[in-house]
């Protein structure tokens, strides 16, 4: 394991020049203190973890010191913003400290979020407040460990700066990591300010060290393109499949890895809705969960837009199209194996929707009903759970269905198939209310309900002694939380 001075850079953004990034100074945050880390994201820098304790660990992520070899650049792209163009964003309130590489090899991004303002930074104070860097680092790192594709956190810090938003908060920085923090927005801003040179650049850059794999390809630029369509299918799949809001899916906050980032109003399902709408500022639910799908479509056909210079407008539609079916396959082979199905039949799309349309009238909690109907035989869990619904003669209709679906699926161990949907349901997700439980102890000084959310969260398969609370069903107020995109 390694100490903090032990890191090795490798700045291969930055060296694309200012063309693509502006050099940056963090601007440090007054009396800087750990509120929590995680070691499993540590551990991906080969990092021992005792050292988030010592003094260092807070200076050097609250912007009060700086490694010889990091180059602090503030990127800048561009992207459609609730459907509209916005020539200009940039990393307002970010900066890419460098790159380090590990002992596998892998580069990790160092991101600081809220480091100050940067030539992007527009009105904006270029801060992030304390419970905003809390959210993203638990959503990250509970994403994780679900198996959805997201960037990770390494740390939050929180300061005793002044920061104003509807009232006066205190500023924090949160550490993010990925391989990348290249958006659909960068391609973007040079197709539109017509900047043919730095955009072939770029896309070089994107294909020689995220898709190398695509350079065997007759097309290299068209095989990186599928790819790209194929993970976000596959990543908005499992939003769908465990009820992940992301609440700004702007093309700047679509990752050109295919991985959940640029976390604001986000939010996991309590009851099924699926006109729930987390982001209090999306008066049209342009980002509701329902939507998530086809506005993942039209942000691959804004990158598309973006790539025509390097791929026929005919080839890029025909890979658009493997996004539908790709995605519905993904989701569908995971909602199977939520119900505790091992094999596939024609049917089984029409079973999941009506489910879901029930649990939709009843406002059933969509993580609990999966959770417990693993708990037991299939004929004993559809009978306790009979009672959620408002419908009883619909559930019950279902219920048949399910059972004889069940019956139907091979050799039945009720031991193994307990097994199996456990390890696909969790029994912890992060709701809201959690996440303010522990938010407004951290704005008193108490980071123990930060670090404790954290640490069950990382396991969310495992029923863990001692932390029933986590997975109740939220009280009435936890269900009605408004969150905005300058949480």
């Amino acid at each position: 394991m390694k100490a903090l001075d032990e890191l090795t850079f490798d700045n291969r953004f930055a060296r694309l020049g200012d063309a693509f990034s502006t050099h940056v100074l963090p601007e440090p945050l007054d009396e800087p203190r750990l509120v929590v880390a995680s070691s499993a994201a540590m551990a991906l820098l080969d990092l021992d973890p005792a050292v988030a304790e010592t003094p260092v660990f807070a200076e050097l992520f609250s912007g009060h010191k700086l490694w010889a070899e990091a180059e602090p650049r503030a990127m800048v792209y561009s992207g459609h913003q609730f459907g509209g163009y916005t020539p200009q964003l940039g990393d307002g309130r970010g900066l890419l400290l460098g790159e380090v590489y590990n002992a596998a090899g892998e580069h990790w991004d160092l991101h600081l979020k809220g480091a100050g303002m940067t030539p992007y930074s527009r009105m904006g104070d270029g801060r992030a407040v304390l419970r905003s860097s809390i959210r993203e680092f638990l959503a990250s790192e509970a994403l994780h460990a679900l198996g959805i594709p997201s960037s990770r956190a390494l740390c939050v810090v929180g300061s005793s700066t002044p920061v104003w938003r509807e009232k006066q908060e205190r500023g924090a920085m949160v550490l993010r990591l990925a391989h990348s923090h290249i958006r659909f927005g960068h391609f973007e801003y040079f197709y539109y300010t017509k900047k043919p040179e730095q955009q072939a650049e770029l896309a070089e850059h994107v294909l020689n060290l995220h898709y190398p794999e695509c350079r065997e390809q007759p097309e290299p630029y068209l095989a990186m393109f599928r790819e790209i369509v194929e993970r976000n299918a596959e990543m908005i799949a499992k939003w769908q499949a465990y009820g992940f809001c992301h609440g700004v899916m702007n093309t700047d906050n679509m990752s050109i890895l295919g991985i959940t980032f640029d976390f604001g109003p986000f939010a996991f399902l309590d009851d099924f809705d699926a006109h729930f709408i987390c982001n209090h500022s999306d008066h049209e639910g342009r980002y509701s969960f329902s939507n998530q799908v086809p506005i993942g479509q039209w942000n691959l056909s804004a990158l598309a837009q973006a790539l025509t210079p390097f791929i026929s407008v005919d080839a890029l539609k025909e890979a658009l199209g493997l996004y539908l079916p790709l995605y519905q396959a993904h989701y569908l082979d995971l909602m199977r194996r939520r119900l505790g199905l091992t094999t596939a039949e024609e049917d089984d799309q029409k079973l999941v929707e009506r489910l879901l349309k029930l649990m939709q009238n009843s406002g059933v909690d969509y993580t609990l009903f999966f959770r417990r109907l693993g708990d037991e035989p299939a004929a004993l869990a559809v009978a306790r759970l009979r009672d959620d619904f408002v419908d009883l003669a619909g559930f019950d209709a279902w219920a048949e269905l399910y059972k004889a679906r069940v019956a139907r699926d091979g050799d039945y161990n009720e031991v193994q198939r307990r097994e199996r949907m456990h390890a696909v349901n969790p029994l912890y997700i992060l709701r809201n209310y959690l996440a303010q439980n522990a938010i407004a102890a951290a704005e008193s000084g108490d980071y123990s309900e930060v670090r404790r959310l954290h640490e069950v969260l990382s396991k969310p398969f495992e029923e863990q002694p001692g932390m029933e609370q986590y997975a109740q069903r939220p009280p009435d107020w936890g269900k009605h939380l408004e969150i905005s995109c300058s949480s």
